[in-house]
């Protein structure tokens, strides 16, 4: 995505089962590769750091779209 990936909007990178197609490759956005896995986001399930994931998606949404 050229300019980013809007709030709320799926990643066109990420393939049917949520993996990312391009990981390890150059190409991959800086801002993915920067964010480490740690409890906190991960919890102890595929639904927490869904929901986790979600969360930090809504507090850094431009304006009107984090609703």
């Amino acid at each position: 995505m050229p300019n980013g990936k809007p709030a709320g909007v799926r990643c066109v990178q990420l393939d049917g089962d949520m993996r990312c197609k391009i990981f390890g490759r150059p190409e991959r956005p800086h801002v993915c590769g920067s964010l480490q896995p740690d409890i906190d986001m991960c919890g102890s399930s595929r639904e927490h750091a869904l929901h986790w994931i979600g969360e930090l998606e809504k507090l850094t949404a431009p304006p009107g779209l984090g609703t």
